[in-house]
């Protein structure tokens, strides 16, 4: 594949419109892949519901599916190479698709958690050869459309599913939610079966697999993967379960690295991190996953709890953060021939973390509209970042590295955004219970404000079918106590945005010390 590729990897090249095909193909699968996660968490309530599990349980839902994706990323560029390409791809494409149906016919929490699992696996699988299928097929001149294409997964991805997952489950019901992955898990097939060549399976391969890695990698990431999902309501450090799989985590994580390191063929190559552009721009693309995927946790979050909104309406919101990307992202190619790449990620991460800046002062009477110009600033700064992120950190990264730094790359932000959220969710479940105590404080019996609230709200129950005036002062005290509660949590969310963009800006700062990178040269005509 990186052969044939290598050799129509030269300046001013066009690449062929069979290729282009190929490589759209593979754009709609990380999509697909991408906007799975998104769509199914906007729905888990009513999922839930359908196959009657609590929400303790039914957090496995999305813990299962990324469990599985974050550890079948890294583990693409080799496994494409044992099987091929064409085969690998194709094949975990109809998987996913096969998957996708049984989830939606799941009738109980195992079989989705073992469905949602196995669709995981293979939606992982879609991501980083998507990536690779850019840096390996497209001409250098072209690559920056297609970052530009991969770009937009990563990013109006995330932010469009939620609206899709909220529409289709009020509308139609939440088995729908994974039925529409057929649509363009057919139009991907159609454009991948014709356009990828076939290549032979190379199965000797698998006697040379970095199997110990693999096994460290996989018990390690799945157990950090579970502790990040289920630490917050299980009380992290105070839950021995927790305790034990942190462990765990920590001693196959740290067995993987060193296994990594000391093999001649490691099944991921920790040593491209070495590399300064590529391991700057990794992490800076790590600490954009916090906040990306972050910020999609955080806002929904905020309108569900506090402004009560219902998974439509939520959509609705985020989709002001979305659909702008599409108008914006099909110019970042041409600023990427005028501008250095990383005057153009700082920029991104700035307006990026001034849109969370922006919603640091939230209060009762910021909804769904209040939030309309921090998505819009926050689409531009999401629109304009990933693509030079991208050209930043594979700069650098030779030919035959180009499939296991993609792998890396790519599982990195994923691993970046599950801390990020489980981070975010720790955060405002803390500095609610302080913020709480904080106005707890000033909240007292003997306060002439709070009485006089309380006197107001008990001649209003009064008034309103509640005769009895000890039992209307006590449905007075519940609101009051409701009211601080809300507002504990409102100070809560806005401490989260303000960590977001705190996270943003020293990605701007990793982005500092990158070296200049080359500026791309326009296709020259034959």
């Amino acid at each position: 594949m990186i052969a044939a590729a290598a050799s129509s990897d030269t300046r001013g090249e066009r690449a062929s419109l069979r290729t282009w095909i190929a490589v759209a193909g593979c754009m709609l699968g990380a999509l697909i892949a991408v906007l799975d996660i998104q769509i199914v968490n906007s729905s888990l309530p009513y999922i839930e519901g359908g196959i009657g599990t609590g929400v303790d349980n039914g957090t496995w839902i999305s813990t299962s599916y990324l469990i599985g994706e974050i550890i079948m990323i890294p583990l693409t560029d080799y496994l494409s190479r044992v099987f091929g390409f064409r085969r690998f791809l194709l094949t975990n494409v109809v998987l996913f698709l096969c998957f996708s149906v049984a989830c939606a016919f799941a009738g109980n929490l195992g079989t989705m958690i073992v469905t949602r699992a196995l669709q995981g696996f293979t939606g992982g699988v879609m991501i980083p050869m998507a990536f690779t299928a850019v840096l390996t097929r497209l001409p250098e001149s072209q690559r920056p459309i297609g970052l530009a294409a991969f770009a937009m997964t990563a990013t109006f991805g995330p932010a469009i599913g939620p609206t899709i997952g909220g529409i289709l489950t009020e509308q139609y019901g939440w088995p729908y939610i994974f039925f529409v992955n057929l649509v363009p898990g057919a139009a991907m097939l159609a454009l991948l079966f014709p356009t990828l060549d076939r290549q032979p399976m190379q199965l000797h391969l698998l006697k040379e697999g970095d199997w110990y890695g693999i096994g460290a990698m996989a018990i390690g990431l799945a157990c950090l993967q579970t502790v990040l999902d289920e630490g917050n309501q299980d009380d992290w450090f105070g839950s021995p379960y927790i305790v034990h799989l942190s462990i765990i985590a920590a001693v196959m994580l740290a067995l993987f690295v060193i296994i990594e390191l000391r093999s001649t063929r490691p099944a991921v190559n920790l040593r491209l991190l070495a590399n300064r552009s590529f391991g700057l721009g990794t992490l800076a693309n790590t600490l954009v996953g916090f906040a990306l995927f972050g910020s999609v946790y955080v806002l929904p979050a905020y309108l569900d709890q506090v402004e009560g909104y219902n998974a439509q309406q939520i959509g609705l919101v985020l989709a002001s953060a979305g659909l702008p990307q599409l108008l914006i992202i099909p110019f970042v190619p041409a600023l990427l021939k005028r501008f250095d790449p990383r005057a153009i990620v700082c920029v991104g991460l700035s307006v990026f973390a001034v849109s969370c800046f922006m919603n640091t002062h939230l209060n009762f009477n910021y909804a769904g509209p209040q939030f309309l110009v921090a998505n819009v600033v926050r689409a531009f700064g999401q629109a304009i970042l990933l693509s030079p992120l991208s050209v930043i950190a594979t700069s650098s990264v030779a030919a035959k590295d180009s499939a296991a730094a993609s792998g890396l790359f790519n599982m990195l932000r994923s691993l970046g955004g599950a801390i990020g959220t489980a981070a975010l969710a720790t955060l405002i479940t803390k500095r609610e219970q302080f913020h709480s105590n904080i106005i707890g404080q000033s909240v007292t019996p003997f306060s002439v404000i709070d009485q006089s609230f309380l006197i107001r709200m008990q001649r209003y129950f009064e008034m309103h079918g509640m005769p009895d005036p000890a039992q209307a002062f006590h449905q007075a005290e519940i609101l009051f106590g409701n009211l601080v509660s809300q507002q504990s949590f409102i100070l809560a969310f806005s401490d989260a945005f303000y960590v977001m963009a705190l996270v943003l800006l020293l990605a701007a700062g990793a982005i500092a010390f990158v070296r200049p990178i080359p500026r791309l040269e326009p296709v020259k005509e034959r």
